[in-house]
């Protein structure tokens, strides 16, 4: 008992060390931006896992301050060098080189500090995509009842326009408990994006017949409804593509097309204008050759 007190003791001083000596070093220094321009690891999170024993909890949170001083002080070192304000949007400016290894340092000392992993989602993408998928898969390996993770995943995915990935994140997710049925959803709306739209059509049907939930089932009402319309507009423009091969010129309205449109199985109106899901005519577009959606239409453009 009296050796493990020592040893205990000994830790908390050598923490305390570190940190007035990180204090010292911040107060001490010419410039504090460029003293904390680039973090340097010496040890990687197992080696410090080991060495703080029952404090990892400890050291997680002052590997957490210092991931979001390192972020503040890029932020005040950007500002103080440039006319303008720092904006949120341009993260990718400020070269954040050593924030994944300081989240990196956070998350194994404490594999379950979610924030950490939050913040890694919404700052990292712009600096390194594999760094931030990295991070977020190693939160999921350790928190697999956490749906938001694959909700940032996910949408990483998208940003990286990795539509499938990004759907089977979202499936994951959405077998979590307690995650909403959205994340479902957005499973299949990643399908849409991708090209597969008869298995987010599939889907969606699903999610419909398993809620009774008005809300959800009127979203997917109106996903159909969109699924739909993307279907019309490719056969409406490989009609007007054929169209303007033959004639040498765009159509100049819906009369012209309208025996076409019909072959091609669309709902087409007396004036010859083909109908979308809500029954609302199609506006041709660009002088006649292409096709949208009318403004005063319910189908969802996103």
């Amino acid at each position: 008992m009296k050796r493990d007190y020592f040893l205990v003791l000994a830790i908390v001083a050598g923490l305390l060390a570190a940190a007035l000596l990180t204090r010292w070093n911040d107060q001490h220094s010419g410039d504090p931006n460029v003293a904390f321009a680039e973090e340097q690891l010496y040890l990687n999170g197992s080696a410090m896992k080991r060495i703080t024993l029952a404090f990892n909890g400890l050291a997680a949170d002052w590997y957490w301050m210092r991931s979001l001083q390192y972020v503040g002080r890029k932020i005040v070192s950007y500002e103080d060098t440039h006319a303008n304000n720092f904006d949120l949007n341009g993260l990718s400016s400020l070269n954040l080189s050593s924030l994944p290894s300081l989240l990196r340092m956070t998350t194994t000392l404490d594999p379950q500090f979610l924030e950490a992993y939050y913040y890694g989602a919404l700052i990292l993408p712009d600096q390194n995509a594999d760094e931030a998928i990295s991070l977020l898969r190693n939160g999921i390996a350790a928190n697999p009842d956490k749906w938001r993770l694959h909700q940032h995943l996910g949408y990483i995915y998208w940003q990286r326009r990795d539509y499938e990935k990004a759907s089977e994140v979202y499936a994951a997710g959405a077998k979590i408990p307690g995650a909403p049925p959205w994340m479902l959803a957005m499973s299949a709306r990643m399908k849409a994006e991708g090209g597969a739209g008869q298995a987010a059509r599939e889907i969606y049907t699903h999610l419909a017949e398993g809620t009774d939930d008005p809300s959800v089932k009127r979203m997917v009402e109106m996903q159909l409804m969109r699924l739909d319309s993307l279907e019309d507009r490719e056969k409406i423009r490989r009609v007007l593509s054929d169209y303007a091969t033959r004639a040498g010129h765009c159509a100049t309205s819906w009369t012209e097309l309208s025996s076409a449109l019909r072959a091609d199985g669309l709902r087409v109106e007396a004036s010859g204008a083909p109908l979308d899901p809500n029954n609302v005519p199609y506006r041709l577009i660009k002088n006649g050759c292409d096709v949208d959606l009318d403004e005063g239409s319910e189908v969802p453009r996103q």
